[in-house]
Formats: C-alpha cells, sequence, structure tokens
C-alpha cells in the first residue's frame, strides 16, 4: 500500500522528524497536535476551551488533507496540563465529534514542548 505524509507545515515537523498526518490505505493516524495559531506562536494563550478546538480544527485539515472526514475518526487521544479543567477540554471534543463519537483517553501529561500549551490531541481514522 501507498505511503502519503502530510504536512502541516510546523517547523517541528523537519526539527523533530515527523508528520502531522501519515495515510496507509484506509488508516490514518494524526500525530500529536498542539495549539498553533495560523500566524505561529499559541493559539488561545490559557484558554483550554479554545486550545481544544484549535487542535481540533489542526487535526481536521490534516484529515482533508488525507482525504478523510471527521466523521472517519474513531479514536482520539488527549493530553492535558492540568486536569483540574478538563471539562473545557471535553466540551471543546465533545462540540466537535458530536454524533461521532471516537474511542477516547484523556490523560494528564508532565510537559508538552512548550508549556503554554495546555493541550495536545492525537486522532487515528479509517476511511471505508
Amino acid at each position: 500500500m501507498e505511503r502519503k505524509l502530510i504536512s502541516s507545515g510546523s517547523v517541528f515537523e523537519p526539527k523533530i522528524g515527523f508528520s502531522r498526518a501519515v495515510r496507509v490505505g484506509p488508516h490514518i493516524a494524526v500525530s500529536g497536535t498542539a495549539p498553533i495559531a495560523p500566524g505561529g506562536g499559541v493559539a488561545c494563550p490559557g484558554d483550554l476551551y479554545g486550545q481544544t478546538l484549535r487542535c481540533l480544527e489542526i487535526i481536521e485539515k490534516a484529515l482533508n488533507d488525507a482525504g478523510a472526514k471527521r466523521e472517519h475518526v474513531i479514536r482520539t487521544r488527549v493530553f492535558l496540563k492540568d486536569m483540574k479543567n478538563w471539562e473545557d477540554a471535553g466540551r471543546a471534543h465533545g462540540e466537535f465529534f458530536h454524533n461521532i463519537c471516537p474511542a477516547s483517553t484523556m490523560i494528564q501529561i508532565v510537559q508538552a514542548i512548550d508549556p503554554a500549551w495546555l493541550v495536545e490531541i492525537e486522532a487515528d481514522a479509517i476511511v471505508i
């Protein structure tokens, strides 16, 4: 099967050696996605809900670039800097994936690359 690499243009991709997403056949894996603002920097500083939505927007673009839609997502992993406001991330995730309801995990991490990132999200999709 063909392996298709999807780039978001992130400065981290060449530094770390990863793709925003990889598609092999019907399977798409979207890398950990941080709340990067459209012009660079951190989107929605201090706002977990806003940062979560931004991550999901970036994921959706990667899915679209790979030939998929959000409806194809079967699993997400939500990594939070602090669990005390997990409901804000959960609300954004629920609004974005309303009626899709992928399998999902939410876990607290010690530190992301940028301390201002309150959330990072991975997603897996299958196009059938």
